[in-house]
């Protein structure tokens, strides 16, 4: 089925479509535990890791930040951690392994750094599409590439620390000042439709029902919006291999308002933080980077999209990220005709 011109420009502006046959949100009916300290979120995080674990069939994704590390400590003594690093020939990209190997020697992992290579991602991104019947998040090829791995070493399931930003605080830059609407729009759209599409639609109300007196209330569209969307991302890549998507901070809420001050005076989320340095005391708190995708690179030499929907040239001057979105929305429209 064809894509709309207000679904494609909906996939554009919030990178997933929550209309019409191609909405994708994640909905789970599992309870949620309140919390209001470090040391609640490390007494429910352990028990919904060791509950996801207790079989042995579970695996955990490690990266080198703070949400996968928390979780770490909680699985049993000899489970298998894989962590992704993203190759490109000839150029130096993030890796996160170094870090993710120290977490799992500490935690008394077994330790499996999976390679993801531009190649690998074309040929899995149709099936990923296929399954979905949508257009991809530019992390669902690698997670699937790892879920794939994790399946085909005996495990049914996979442990993320995903959600741990959006709940608690950590999309700091999203968070660092009060946005008037107009301003947060601009600012968090992922790319503005009438930029790339000969027939665009520009459909806000997803934002502006976070609108209170002209200001976007940020946390609160994490929370509701990214929520449902996010874990999408993680559910289609680990469904579509064959093991379950399993997100223990997921279990969780703030139950008391985020201190926002803290936050943007550099302690992104705080609660987190202070459990981190509670189970790795001496270890210094790494800063936080995106999941490692380095489209920029991959896509530097992409000359854009050659379909009737898009202007040509659009693609100049963009990021990867953004590149990426084109790319992956004119291959969709290619499978779908």
């Amino acid at each position: 089925m064809h894509m709309t011109a207000l679904e494609m420009s909906e996939w554009l502006m919030y990178r997933y479509v929550f209309h019409g046959n191609y909405k994708a949100e994640y909905h789970h009916d599992l309870p949620r535990v309140p919390v209001r300290t470090s040391d609640e979120l490390l007494c429910a995080l352990e028990k919904f890791t060791r509950e996801a674990a207790q079989d042995g069939k579970a695996a955990l994704a490690l990266s080198g930040g703070i949400d996968s590390a928390i979780l770490a400590r909680f699985m049993p003594k000899g489970s298998t951690a894989y962590t992704f690093r993203c190759v490109v020939p000839g150029v130096k990209v993030t890796d996160e392994s170094q870090r993710a190997r120290t977490y799992a020697e500490i935690c008394g992992l077994k330790h499996k750094v999976i390679d993801i290579r531009w190649e690998d991602v074309e040929s899995v991104a149709d099936v990923l599409m296929r399954h979905k019947k949508s257009p991809l998040h530019s992390i669902e090829t690698q997670i699937y590439i790892a879920a794939c791995h994790v399946k085909s070493d005996g495990f049914s399931k996979f442990i993320f620390g995903e959600t741990a930003d959006i709940i608690y605080g950590g999309h700091s830059k999203l968070l660092s000042r009060d946005w008037t609407a107009g301003d947060f729009i601009d600012r968090h759209t992922y790319v503005m439709p009438y930029r790339v599409l000969r027939n665009p639609a520009m459909p806000l109300e997803e934002y502006l029902q976070f609108e209170r007196d002209g200001y976007i209330d940020a946390f609160e569209f994490l929370n509701k919006d990214h929520l449902l969307s996010s874990p999408s991302y993680y559910n289609n890549a680990c469904d579509t291999a064959g093991v379950k998507f399993t997100a223990p901070y997921l279990r969780t809420y703030l139950a008391d308002k985020l201190d926002i001050q803290r936050v943007r005076r550099g302690e992104s989320k705080y609660i987190i933080r202070e459990a981190f340095m509670k189970l790795y005391p001496g270890l210094d708190v790494p800063d936080k980077i995106p999941m490692p995708r380095p489209v920029n690179e991959w896509l530097k030499d992409w000359p854009g999209s050659s379909r009737p929907e898009f202007f040509p040239h659009c693609v100049d001057n963009m990021t990867g990220d953004q590149k990426w979105m084109i790319y992956c929305l004119e291959r969709y429209l290619n499978l779908t005709e």
